[in-house]
């Protein structure tokens, strides 16, 4: 859409926040008549209403239900579910519902540039660490690129700003997709699927058909999980353009148009001249930090989705030992007393607590937290021979704790009746009591951890500051 297209446009804003203020100042930029609607009425929405109404921008707070007359268009926050009335209410009207995302890739080349391509990345785990890593290998190449979307710099300001990009690395959670119709990747990845966010999408199927979304009309590469066949079924439903092609990574040996693992090697058989008979080397399994499993499946969808552009191998591996891990994702803490301590706050659910738990060989487990919903039987089954002992604590423990007494009834379980910010220290304690010599404390709580602390980040620092505090004690 032009400026033009926007002139006079009645556009509401869906919801305050991080790209609710920024689209409503945009649109309004653009000429765009826009109102904000709100369900929160607090102080802080009020001061922020205060702000886009000196600017000419209407507010309603407390009144996020209501579709204001006169609008032509939704733009709404992604984690507005889709079961409001206000959605409902758009759809008797025929209003159309764009979410940010949505927004940013319609105003792609307003200013007249080229559009950058984007490099798309979803799942339900490992989607930061990827698009990071795929950053990093994009800049090893020389390519001027940033980490986008539900990552680092806005997509309304990567497509909008001064600086002009030659391809982005874009990340996408199931919320975004859901409200971004006409979205067209020039590659995307699906990491891995498993239960998450179903009180928002209503059931798995419409969780993972929203997750599918970031294959609609791919031009070069769907790059999917071969030990996950939910990823690959995704990609025969995709309606992609033609001599697009399906994308494998594997831990094991690769088959063609696959990349994978052979002998502490990242190789590519599927961007070669002869991927019947050929294999590229990209990089070492020692280049990629950490080397755990699941990090290094994170690793081989980046290189995937790099190579789909065009990047050489040399980019490949550089840009994988030039990669840093963000806090509180499986990021070491300290040795202590022949103890490893491992801060894994992001494995919010059990699909990331198993990866995490699959990197180690004896484990102190620290869990527990809000379940959403989530069951422990299978992860339990999964990692019991690997437990030294666990250390629970939360709103939840009970279902680990439970499911521990099922599936192994011979590790040591303490259970910290309390859901203090102090149990942390008391967590490290408890674990540290249970760890020998060669153990990991593992912290990967499975769990949301809103019961106890603001977010993961303040419950790794917890962690971490626990972990250094025993480790002062120890000198």
């Amino acid at each position: 859409m032009s400026n033009v297209d926007w002139q006079g446009k009645h556009v509401t804003v869906a919801g305050l926040g991080v790209s609710g203020i920024p689209a409503a100042r945009v649109l309004h930029g653009l000429g765009a008549v826009v109102t904000v609607v709100n369900d929160g009425d607090d102080e802080r929405s009020r001061a922020q209403a205060a702000e886009l109404e000196a600017q000419g921008i209407a507010v309603r707070l407390g009144d996020g239900d209501t579709l204001p007359e006169s609008t032509e268009l939704i733009v709404t926050a992604p984690g507005w579910k889709p079961g409001k009335p206000l959605f409902a209410a758009a759809a008797e009207a025929g209003v159309p519902v764009w979410g940010d995302v949505e927004l940013a890739w319609r105003l792609r080349g307003q200013d007249g540039r080229e559009p950058a391509p984007w490099l798309a990345v979803t799942g339900t785990n490992g989607k930061t660490t990827t698009v990071r890593m795929l950053a990093s290998i994009l800049e090893a190449a020389g390519l001027r690129t940033a980490a986008v979307g539900n990552i680092g710099v806005s997509l309304l300001d990567a497509v909008l700003g001064e600086e002009a990009y030659d391809v982005l690395a874009v990340e996408l959670s199931s919320y975004q997709l859901h409200w971004a119709p006409s979205l067209r990747a020039h590659s995307a990845a699906v990491l891995n699927l498993a239960p998450d966010h179903l009180d928002w999408h209503g059931s798995m199927e419409a969780y993972a058909a929203d997750k599918g979304r970031i294959y609609e009309g791919n031009r070069i590469a769907c790059v999917y999980n071969a030990a996950d066949p939910a990823t690959e079924d995704l990609v025969r439903e995709a309606d992609v353009e033609e001599g697009c092609r399906a994308i494998g990574f594997t831990l094991g040996t690769p088959g063609p148009s696959q990349l994978g693992v052979v002998d502490g090697i990242l190789v590519d058989r599927a961007f070669v001249q002869n991927r019947q008979k050929q294999a590229q080397e990209l990089a070492e399994v020692a280049d990629v930090n950490p080397p755990a499993p699941h990090n290094i499946a994170n690793a081989l969808a980046a290189a995937a989705l790099a190579r789909a552009y065009g990047v050489a191998p040399a980019a490949v591996r550089d840009g994988l030992r030039n990669f840093r891990p963000d806090p509180h994702r499986i990021e070491h803490v300290a040795d202590v007393a022949g103890v490893a301590y491992v801060d894994d706050s992001k494995a919010t659910n059990t699909h990331a607590a198993e990866a995490s738990l699959a990197a180690y060989d004896s484990i102190v487990w620290i869990a527990g937290g809000l379940a959403k919903g989530a069951t422990f039987d299978e992860l339990v089954t999964g990692c019991a021979k690997r437990l030294r002992g666990v250390v629970l604590m939360g709103a939840d423990r009970a279902l680990i704790r439970e499911a521990l007494a099922r599936h192994a009834p011979e590790v040591p379980v303490v259970d910290l009746d309390r859901t203090d910010t102090g149990a942390m220290s008391e967590a490290v304690r408890e674990a540290a009591r249970l760890a020998r010599p060669g153990d990991t404390v593992l912290m990967a709580p499975a769990c949301a951890s809103m019961d106890m602390f603001v977010n993961y980040n303040k419950r790794g620092e917890a962690f971490a500051d626990a972990v250094r505090a025993r480790a002062a004690e120890s000198v």
